[in-house]
């Protein structure tokens, strides 16, 4: 019977398998029959050395303890001059409150298993802060500014025939522009600066100055809403200042 396989509950501790014990019979644990519950302790220990699996030594002593308190109850006893309290002459007294107290943290051990189960489905972390530096202003970026500087290409600056080639550079548009944004008290519509000319070189150039300008840090620009116009407007440090 090389096939023939036995499977064996491995307990922690005694105290463990008296109480796997009293469970699996139903017995009251304030009453243990303790002749039953030595035979079966025994008979776990005898199994276990069939099999040749060491028998720790906390096992073997909590036997003995079983032996002994079997031949104290079997042991006929005087009766006392007095009544005694309830369990004072009980010799299963000691071994009663060792199995409370170990079901005591037996339950407490699997509530805060439960727990630890439940809070490993959630990951926190601590509140972390970011500070961004924006060359925009939150809620308008790069790409909708190029689509509206290509809407003012497509309807201000058409229908003209270009005579001849005009060289316009970003360092005068830039100067021009903050000359613009001071004469006007420090905001402008952004189409009144790109439409300024009439000429798609210089609207090109009024571009790539206001996007330098923001490089800079020297102006910001403000949409109120979605399909609002937007402003360009001089920073509180470039308010007093001309560029001549």
């Amino acid at each position: 019977m090389s096939d023939y396989k036995i499977k064996l509950e491995i307990f922690e501790g005694p105290v463990a398998l008296l109480m796997h014990l009293i469970e699996k019979n139903q017995l009251d644990i304030y009453d243990i029959p303790i002749a039953v519950i030595t035979e079966q302790y025994l008979d776990y220990l005898k199994t276990l050395a069939e099999f040749n699996i060491e028998v720790a030594s906390e096992f073997v002593v909590m036997a003995a303890t079983l032996l002994q308190i079997k031949s104290r109850m079997l042991l006929p006893r005087p009766a006392p001059a007095s009544e005694p309290e309830d369990g004072e002459c009980d010799p299963r007294q000691e071994l009663v409150d060792r199995l409370i107290e170990y079901r005591k943290f037996k339950q407490l051990s699997e509530l805060l298993a439960d727990m630890a189960e439940q809070r490993s489905r959630f990951v926190t972390r601590l509140p972390q802060e970011f500070t961004a530096k924006r060359l925009l202003p939150e809620g308008l970026s790069i790409d909708q500014l190029l689509l509206a500087f290509a809407a003012v290409w497509e309807s201000a600056i058409d229908d003209y025939a270009l005579v001849s080639r005009e060289e316009i550079s970003v360092q005068d548009k830039l100067q021009d522009i903050m000359q613009l944004l001071y004469r006007h008290k420090g905001q402008l519509e952004f189409g009144a600066i790109l439409t300024r000319g009439g000429t798609r070189t210089e609207a090109v150039a009024a571009f790539l100055a206001l996007l330098e300008l923001i490089k800079l840090n020297r102006i910001t620009i403000r949409q109120e809403q979605s399909f609002a116009p937007i402003y360009i407007m001089l920073r509180e440090s470039d308010g007093a200042n001309v560029w001549c």
